[in-house]
């Protein structure tokens, strides 16, 4: 399992538009995914769960990843969540 702890640096955090951005690169994966903030634990491929987060800009978020691609799952939702690789809103 790889697990990585990032603050949600994308403005207006995970809202609409960026949430199903965010579950978009996570479904290229086969991995299983689980972003964290807070008391809640959601799968990272599913728009419902990323959207109840309800993370701002600022937010701590813990990702975490198990299967085969893991590592490669983990940095490419970290530059999201980080901007890195997020598109302009």
């Amino acid at each position: 399992m790889t697990h990585r702890v990032v603050q949600v640096m994308l403005s207006g955090g995970l809202r609409a538009r960026p949430a199903s951005m965010f579950v978009s690169v996570a479904t290229r994966f086969s991995s299983q995914l689980l972003l964290e903030s807070g008391n809640k634990k959601i799968n990272a491929k599913s728009i419902m769960g990323v959207l109840a987060l309800g993370a701002s800009e600022g937010d701590e978020m813990h990702i975490y990843a198990s299967g085969e691609d893991e590592e490669k799952a983990v940095q490419a939702l970290a530059d999201f969540l980080t901007g890195e690789s997020a598109p302009a809103n």
